[in-house]
């Protein structure tokens, strides 16, 4: 076998198996089946949360898409009414049919 630092494995023992276990749990190499089944699980409802917020957010882009088509021809109508203080063509204004003489009682 082969020596790591003058030492070989079987020199090495059940010490050095005991403290290499305990090193892989601290640093979290080593897990429990339980742990590693509900990082597993979590990762799933992750996905599947992730897919229905997608799925709203598609139905959520619908909706604008509607209400900015909504919100377009309400602007189209709201342009083409009559503007206040602006004369169609072919009116008269209300200033030129008023009389600027004021009319006194006899």
């Amino acid at each position: 076998m082969s020596e790591v630092f003058g030492a070989t494995a079987s020199d090495a023992g059940l010490g050095a198996l005991l403290t290499l276990v305990v090193l892989f749990i601290l640093t979290g190499r080593l897990i429990p089946r339980r742990t590693h089944e509900d990082a597993l699980s979590d990762r799933d409802n992750w996905r599947s949360a992730f897919m229905e917020s997608e799925a709203a957010r598609k139905v959520e882009h619908e909706q604008v898409e509607e209400l900015l088509e909504l919100a377009k021809l309400g602007g189209h109508i709201l342009t083409a009414l009559p503007q206040p203080g602006k004369p169609d063509e072919g009116e008269v204004a209300a200033d030129a049919r008023m009389d600027p003489t004021p009319r006194t009682r006899l």
